[in-house]
C-alpha cells in the first residue's frame, strides 16, 4: 500500500503561487470583466502572502 504524500507549505506561500498562477492566467485572457476579476483575485492572493509580514513588523505593537 502507497502512502499519498503532500508537501506542507505556509500560508504566504500558497497565497504567493496562486498569486502568479492567476497573474499568468490572467494573461491568456483577453481584456474585459473576466481579465479584471482574475487579476483583483491575484492582487488579493498577493496581499494575503505579506500579511504575515505585517503582522511581525515591528511597527505594529499592542496597544497598553
Amino acid at each position: 500500500m502507497q502512502r499519498c504524500r503532500f508537501t506542507q507549505t505556509t500560508l504566504e506561500e500558497y497565497f504567493a503561487e496562486e498569486a502568479k498562477r492567476l497573474r499568468e492566467q490572467a494573461e491568456l485572457l483577453p481584456y474585459g470583466d473576466l481579465r479584471k476579476i482574475v487579476e483583483r483575485k491575484a492582487r488579493q492572493a498577493e496581499t494575503g502572502s505579506h500579511i504575515g509580514e505585517w503582522l511581525n513588523s515591528p511597527g505594529l505593537r499592542a496597544p497598553t
